[in-house]
């Protein structure tokens, strides 16, 4: 089954590269991959992940097709200069292990995990599944879904973000923006 395709709400600003913001819009899969990327890497960099793993694996983007590849095949193009994450064997594995799960538990669907949900709780739920995302992406992934997605189900504004995060970006602008909030909330925290 191919990655579901979807037109964001509004343009996704994640990355100076107009296509791979392009792909993030349009493309869920696509989306959830940048999301499992996002870690230890900026914002940018893991949200261009998807868009530079389309074009190695030759212009598609597709859970089942990764999730059926060798894993050291798999591995070998994480890690072509310049490499897709500063963990590029760990993220090919994660990144592997979430399209399986898509596989396994949506048919290869990555939009029928928040098509399906009955509630806020219930996406929460479903989020967290997916291999790698604790609490904290799960949040971040229902930010995204209702800013740029339309997905709004019931009780969704309760898990919402309460910090600067990725769902704050609504124009190129806020991207220089969301970096110096950021670093001036964890300054607050410390």
């Amino acid at each position: 089954m191919t990655s579901g395709t979807v037109r964001g709400m509004t343009d996704i600003h994640f990355t100076a590269t107009p296509e791979a913001n392009s792909l993030l819009g349009d493309d869920a899969y696509a989306l959830l991959v940048g999301l499992t990327l996002y870690q230890q890497v900026p914002t940018e960099k893991a949200f261009a992940g998807p868009y530079v793993l389309r074009e190695r694996l030759g212009g598609t983007l597709d859970a089942a097709a990764i999730a059926a590849m060798d894993p050291d095949q798999l591995d070998t193009v994480f890690r072509e200069k310049p490499a897709l994450h500063r963990f590029p064997s760990n993220m090919a594995k994660r990144v592997q292990a979430v399209s399986q799960f898509l596989v396994d538990e949506y048919a290869g669907d990555p939009a029928a995990v928040w098509q399906g949900a009955k509630n806020a709780d219930d996406l929460l739920a479903r989020l967290m599944a997916i291999p790698g995302f604790g609490e904290y992406k799960a949040r971040l992934t229902i930010g995204v879904l209702a800013q740029h997605y339309g997905v709004k189900p019931r009780g969704y504004t309760k898990y919402l973000p309460d910090w600067p995060s990725i769902v704050d970006i609504k124009n190129p602008e806020d991207l220089a923006e969301l970096k110096i909030r950021k670093k001036a909330w964890k300054a607050s925290k410390a």
